[in-house]
C-alpha cells in the first residue's frame, strides 16, 4: 500500500503508523489522502478532540465517516485524523 512519493517524504515510524491505520480500513475514496502525496485531502479543522474534526464538506453523503452531531458536521476518519493532528494537514 505504501505510495513511493509518500514513503520518500515520511520517516519510517510515521509510514508504518499510516499503514497500521489504513490495515483493515475501508474507505470509499481509496485512501487518495495519503496515495496523493497528502494532496487530495477532505477539507477539515482540528477541533482539539481527540477522535474528531471538524467537516468542512458540506454532503453528508460524500463520506461514510462524516457524522452530523449537535448542530455540528465531524469527520471521525481515523486517517484523517491522523493526518490532521499528527502532519498538522
Amino acid at each position: 500500500m505504501r505510495n513511493k512519493n509518500n514513503a520518500k517524504r515520511l520517516p519510517d515510524d510515521i509510514n508504518k503508523e499510516i499503514e497500521k491505520i489504513i490495515d483493515g480500513l475501508k474507505c470509499p475514496k481509496d485512501f487518495i489522502c495519503y496515495k496523493s502525496g497528502f494532496k487530495n485531502l477532505c477539507r477539515a479543522n482540528d477541533l482539539e478532540l481527540e477522535h474528531f474534526l471538524a467537516c468542512l464538506n458540506r454532503n453528508l453523503k460524500e463520506c461514510k465517516f462524516s457524522l452530523y452531531w449537535g448542530g455540528a458536521l465531524l469527520c471521525q476518519c481515523p486517517l484523517r485524523i491522523y493526518i490532521a493532528k499528527k502532519l498538522k494537514k
